[in-house]
Protein backbone atom coordinates (compact mmCIF):
# COMPACT_ATOMS: atom_id res chain seq x y z
CA UNK A 1 0.00 0.00 0.00
CA UNK A 2 1.27 3.54 -0.75
CA UNK A 3 2.55 5.46 2.24
CA UNK A 4 0.27 8.16 3.67
CA UNK A 5 0.83 11.17 5.88
CA UNK A 6 0.38 10.88 9.62
CA UNK A 7 -2.04 13.28 11.35
CA UNK A 8 -0.49 16.75 11.36
CA UNK A 9 2.30 15.77 8.95
CA UNK A 10 3.36 17.49 5.70
CA UNK A 11 5.51 16.63 2.70
CA UNK A 12 7.90 19.49 1.89
CA UNK A 13 10.00 19.62 -1.28
CA UNK A 14 13.24 21.61 -1.05
CA UNK A 15 16.02 22.51 -3.45
CA UNK A 16 19.48 23.25 -2.03
CA UNK A 17 22.01 25.42 -3.81
CA UNK A 18 25.14 23.39 -3.14
CA UNK A 19 27.72 26.19 -3.38
CA UNK A 20 25.81 28.49 -1.01
CA UNK A 21 24.09 25.81 1.09
CA UNK A 22 20.85 27.76 0.64
CA UNK A 23 17.66 25.71 0.97
CA UNK A 24 14.51 26.85 -0.84
CA UNK A 25 11.02 25.43 -0.18
CA UNK A 26 9.46 24.62 -3.57
CA UNK A 27 6.22 22.84 -2.72
CA UNK A 28 4.36 21.57 0.34
CA UNK A 29 1.32 19.32 0.80
CA UNK A 30 -0.64 18.17 3.82
CA UNK A 31 -2.71 15.83 1.61
CA UNK A 32 -0.25 13.75 -0.45
CA UNK A 33 2.80 11.95 0.89
CA UNK A 34 5.08 12.48 -2.08
CA UNK A 35 8.59 11.08 -2.37
CA UNK A 36 11.82 10.78 -4.34
CA UNK A 37 12.19 14.01 -6.36
CA UNK A 38 14.06 14.08 -9.63
CA UNK A 39 14.29 16.39 -12.64
CA UNK A 40 13.29 16.62 -16.26
CA UNK A 41 15.70 18.29 -18.69
CA UNK A 42 13.69 21.53 -18.64
CA UNK A 43 14.10 21.86 -14.85
CA UNK A 44 10.64 20.55 -13.96
CA UNK A 45 10.66 18.24 -10.97
CA UNK A 46 8.70 15.01 -10.65
CA UNK A 47 7.74 13.00 -7.56
CA UNK A 48 5.67 9.93 -6.78
CA UNK A 49 2.78 9.55 -4.35
CA UNK A 50 -0.29 7.35 -3.93
CA UNK A 51 1.19 4.89 -6.45
CA UNK A 52 1.24 7.62 -9.13
CA UNK A 53 3.81 9.94 -10.72
CA UNK A 54 3.43 13.74 -10.71
CA UNK A 55 4.95 16.87 -12.21
CA UNK A 56 5.46 19.57 -9.58
CA UNK A 57 4.11 23.01 -10.41
CA UNK A 58 1.58 25.13 -8.55
CA UNK A 59 0.14 21.76 -7.58
CA UNK A 60 0.77 18.12 -8.46
CA UNK A 61 -0.05 17.24 -12.08
CA UNK A 62 -0.49 13.51 -12.66
CA UNK A 63 1.67 11.91 -15.35
CA UNK A 64 -0.17 9.21 -17.27
CA UNK A 65 1.52 5.85 -16.65
CA UNK A 66 0.07 4.11 -19.69
CA UNK A 67 -1.48 1.13 -17.95
CA UNK A 68 1.50 0.47 -15.66
CA UNK A 69 0.55 -0.92 -12.22
CA UNK A 70 0.85 1.30 -9.15
CA UNK A 71 4.47 2.40 -8.69
CA UNK A 72 6.77 2.77 -5.71
CA UNK A 73 9.35 5.52 -5.19
CA UNK A 74 11.99 4.24 -7.63
CA UNK A 75 11.76 6.27 -10.84
CA UNK A 76 14.50 7.59 -13.13
CA UNK A 77 14.34 9.97 -16.09
CA UNK A 78 16.15 8.78 -19.22
CA UNK A 79 18.81 11.11 -20.66
CA UNK A 80 16.65 11.61 -23.76
CA UNK A 81 14.21 13.51 -21.54
CA UNK A 82 11.29 11.69 -23.18
CA UNK A 83 11.18 8.50 -21.11
CA UNK A 84 10.76 7.85 -17.41
CA UNK A 85 11.55 4.42 -16.00
CA UNK A 86 9.55 3.30 -12.96
CA UNK A 87 9.46 0.37 -10.55
CA UNK A 88 5.94 -0.98 -10.10
CA UNK A 89 4.40 -2.82 -7.19
CA UNK A 90 4.20 -5.98 -9.32
CA UNK A 91 8.01 -6.21 -8.99
CA UNK A 92 8.88 -5.10 -12.54
CA UNK A 93 10.43 -2.04 -14.19
CA UNK A 94 8.54 -0.19 -16.93
CA UNK A 95 9.38 2.51 -19.48
CA UNK A 96 6.76 5.25 -19.77
CA UNK A 97 6.68 8.09 -22.34
CA UNK A 98 6.79 11.32 -20.33
CA UNK A 99 4.18 12.93 -22.59
CA UNK A 100 1.82 9.96 -22.35
CA UNK A 101 1.35 6.67 -24.12
CA UNK A 102 1.45 2.97 -23.36
CA UNK A 103 3.95 1.78 -20.78
CA UNK A 104 6.44 -0.95 -21.77
CA UNK A 105 7.71 -3.62 -19.38
CA UNK A 106 11.52 -3.79 -19.43
CA UNK A 107 12.34 -6.58 -16.98
CA UNK A 108 12.18 -10.35 -17.28
CA UNK A 109 10.36 -12.91 -15.16
CA UNK A 110 12.87 -14.33 -12.68
CA UNK A 111 10.41 -16.15 -10.41
CA UNK A 112 7.68 -15.10 -8.02
CA UNK A 113 10.13 -14.25 -5.22
CA UNK A 114 12.23 -11.83 -7.31
CA UNK A 115 11.57 -8.05 -7.38
CA UNK A 116 13.30 -5.33 -9.42
CA UNK A 117 13.95 -1.94 -7.79
CA UNK A 118 15.23 0.65 -10.25
CA UNK A 119 17.80 3.25 -9.21
CA UNK A 120 19.86 4.39 -12.19
CA UNK A 121 20.24 4.76 -15.94
CA UNK A 122 23.57 4.95 -17.76
CA UNK A 123 24.53 8.37 -19.20
CA UNK A 124 24.01 7.09 -22.74
CA UNK A 125 20.54 5.79 -21.85
CA UNK A 126 21.23 2.22 -22.92
CA UNK A 127 21.34 0.41 -19.55
CA UNK A 128 19.40 0.45 -16.29
CA UNK A 129 20.92 -0.35 -12.89
CA UNK A 130 18.58 -1.97 -10.39
CA UNK A 131 18.52 -3.87 -7.14
CA UNK A 132 17.28 -7.42 -7.48
CA UNK A 133 15.56 -8.64 -4.32
CA UNK A 134 15.22 -12.38 -3.99
CA UNK A 135 13.17 -13.95 -1.21
CA UNK A 136 14.78 -17.24 -0.20
CA UNK A 137 12.82 -18.71 2.69
CA UNK A 138 13.09 -16.13 5.48
CA UNK A 139 16.07 -14.38 3.87
CA UNK A 140 15.88 -11.30 1.65
CA UNK A 141 18.93 -11.22 -0.63
CA UNK A 142 19.65 -7.99 -2.54
CA UNK A 143 22.25 -7.57 -5.27
CA UNK A 144 23.15 -5.04 -7.95
CA UNK A 145 22.00 -5.95 -11.48
CA UNK A 146 21.81 -4.24 -14.87
CA UNK A 147 19.53 -4.70 -17.88
CA UNK A 148 19.35 -3.03 -21.31
CA UNK A 149 16.80 -0.21 -21.28
CA UNK A 150 15.32 -1.65 -24.45
CA UNK A 151 14.93 -5.04 -22.76
CA UNK A 152 17.21 -8.03 -22.89
CA UNK A 153 19.41 -10.18 -20.70
CA UNK A 154 20.06 -9.26 -17.06
CA UNK A 155 23.65 -9.00 -15.81
CA UNK A 156 24.40 -9.63 -12.13
CA UNK A 157 27.00 -7.14 -10.86
CA UNK A 158 27.29 -8.28 -7.22
CA UNK A 159 26.73 -11.82 -6.03
CA UNK A 160 26.75 -12.11 -2.25
CA UNK A 161 24.43 -12.04 0.76
CA UNK A 162 25.32 -8.53 1.92
CA UNK A 163 22.45 -6.03 1.84
CA UNK A 164 23.04 -3.81 -1.22
CA UNK A 165 20.84 -0.94 -2.41
CA UNK A 166 20.72 2.32 -4.34
CA UNK A 167 22.66 1.25 -7.45
CA UNK A 168 23.28 4.27 -9.68
CA UNK A 169 25.62 5.05 -12.56
CA UNK A 170 28.32 7.68 -12.25
CA UNK A 171 28.70 10.30 -14.98
CA UNK A 172 31.44 8.32 -16.73
CA UNK A 173 29.07 5.37 -17.23
CA UNK A 174 31.72 2.95 -15.94
CA UNK A 175 31.29 2.92 -12.16
CA UNK A 176 28.06 1.94 -10.42
CA UNK A 177 27.60 3.56 -7.00
CA UNK A 178 25.62 1.82 -4.27
CA UNK A 179 25.32 1.35 -0.52
CA UNK A 180 26.11 -1.95 1.15
CA UNK A 181 26.44 -3.60 4.54
CA UNK A 182 29.54 -5.54 3.45
CA UNK A 183 31.62 -3.41 5.84
CA UNK A 184 29.14 -3.69 8.73
CA UNK A 185 26.39 -1.08 8.80
CA UNK A 186 25.58 0.54 5.45
CA UNK A 187 28.35 2.58 3.80
CA UNK A 188 28.86 3.92 0.28
CA UNK A 189 30.70 1.93 -2.39
CA UNK A 190 31.27 1.90 -6.11
CA UNK A 191 32.00 -1.05 -8.39
CA UNK A 192 33.55 -1.57 -11.84
CA UNK A 193 34.59 -4.81 -13.53
CA UNK A 194 33.78 -6.77 -10.38
CA UNK A 195 36.00 -4.66 -8.10
CA UNK A 196 34.28 -2.68 -5.31
CA UNK A 197 35.78 0.40 -3.62
CA UNK A 198 34.55 1.73 -0.27
CA UNK A 199 33.85 5.48 -0.27
CA UNK A 200 32.71 6.19 3.30
CA UNK A 201 33.66 4.65 6.64
CA UNK A 202 32.16 6.40 9.64
CA UNK A 203 29.75 5.86 12.52
CA UNK A 204 26.70 6.88 10.49
CA UNK A 205 24.50 4.61 8.32
CA UNK A 206 24.95 5.95 4.78
CA UNK A 207 22.50 5.34 1.92
CA UNK A 208 21.64 6.27 -1.66
CA UNK A 209 24.76 7.78 -3.26
CA UNK A 210 23.82 10.22 -6.02
CA UNK A 211 26.81 11.38 -8.12
CA UNK A 212 26.47 14.87 -9.59
CA UNK A 213 26.23 14.94 -13.40
CA UNK A 214 29.58 16.77 -13.57
CA UNK A 215 31.28 14.36 -11.15
CA UNK A 216 32.03 17.10 -8.60
CA UNK A 217 30.39 15.43 -5.58
CA UNK A 218 28.13 12.65 -4.33
CA UNK A 219 24.98 13.58 -2.41
CA UNK A 220 23.69 10.98 0.04
CA UNK A 221 21.40 10.33 3.00
CA UNK A 222 22.98 9.59 6.38
CA UNK A 223 21.04 7.92 9.23
CA UNK A 224 22.00 7.69 12.92
CA UNK A 225 24.32 4.85 13.88
CA UNK A 226 22.49 1.57 14.39
CA UNK A 227 19.61 2.37 12.02
CA UNK A 228 18.37 -0.73 10.21
CA UNK A 229 17.40 -0.26 6.57
CA UNK A 230 16.21 3.16 5.42
CA UNK A 231 13.09 3.79 7.54
CA UNK A 232 10.65 6.68 7.35
CA UNK A 233 10.08 9.40 9.94
CA UNK A 234 13.50 9.38 11.58
CA UNK A 235 14.93 12.38 13.40
CA UNK A 236 18.50 13.50 12.67
CA UNK A 237 18.59 12.28 9.08
CA UNK A 238 21.43 14.22 7.48
CA UNK A 239 22.06 15.20 3.90
CA UNK A 240 25.75 15.10 3.08
CA UNK A 241 28.11 15.71 0.17
CA UNK A 242 31.19 13.64 -0.51
CA UNK A 243 33.39 15.88 -2.64
CA UNK A 244 35.81 14.79 -5.31
CA UNK A 245 38.76 15.31 -2.91
CA UNK A 246 37.17 13.15 -0.20
CA UNK A 247 35.79 15.92 2.02
CA UNK A 248 32.40 15.28 3.67
CA UNK A 249 30.17 18.38 3.85
CA UNK A 250 27.14 18.46 6.13
CA UNK A 251 24.25 20.32 4.44
CA UNK A 252 21.28 19.87 6.75
CA UNK A 253 19.58 17.66 9.32
CA UNK A 254 15.90 16.81 8.87
CA UNK A 255 12.96 14.59 9.84
CA UNK A 256 12.50 11.99 7.13
CA UNK A 257 14.47 9.14 5.59
CA UNK A 258 12.46 6.90 3.29
CA UNK A 259 11.37 9.06 0.34
CA UNK A 260 13.71 11.94 1.16
CA UNK A 261 16.20 11.31 -1.66
CA UNK A 262 15.83 7.76 -3.00
CA UNK A 263 16.53 8.52 -6.67
CA UNK A 264 18.89 10.76 -8.73
CA UNK A 265 17.90 14.24 -7.58
CA UNK A 266 20.59 16.58 -8.97
CA UNK A 267 19.65 19.44 -11.26
CA UNK A 268 20.99 18.96 -14.81
CA UNK A 269 23.68 21.65 -14.25
CA UNK A 270 24.92 20.06 -10.97
CA UNK A 271 24.33 23.29 -9.03
CA UNK A 272 21.48 21.98 -6.86
CA UNK A 273 19.67 18.88 -5.73
CA UNK A 274 16.17 18.26 -4.41
CA UNK A 275 14.96 16.45 -1.31
CA UNK A 276 11.80 15.94 0.76
CA UNK A 277 11.20 16.37 4.49
CA UNK A 278 8.17 15.14 6.44
CA UNK A 279 7.73 17.42 9.46
CA UNK A 280 5.02 16.80 12.05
Amino acid sequence: MPRTLRPGQRSELYVVDVARNEHRLVFSSDEVLFEAPNWLADGTMIVNGNGLLYRVGDGLEEIELGGVPAINNDHVVGPDGRTVYVSAEDGHIYAVPIEGGAGRRVTNDRGAGFHHYLHGVSPDGTTLAYIGLEQVGERRITNVWTIPAAGGADVQVTDDEFADDGSEYGPDGEWIYFNSERAGQAQLFRIKDGTAEQLTADERVNWFPHPAPDGSAIAYVSFPSGTEGHPADIDDVRLRLLTRDGEIRELTSLFGGQGTMNVPSWSPDSSSFAYVTYPL
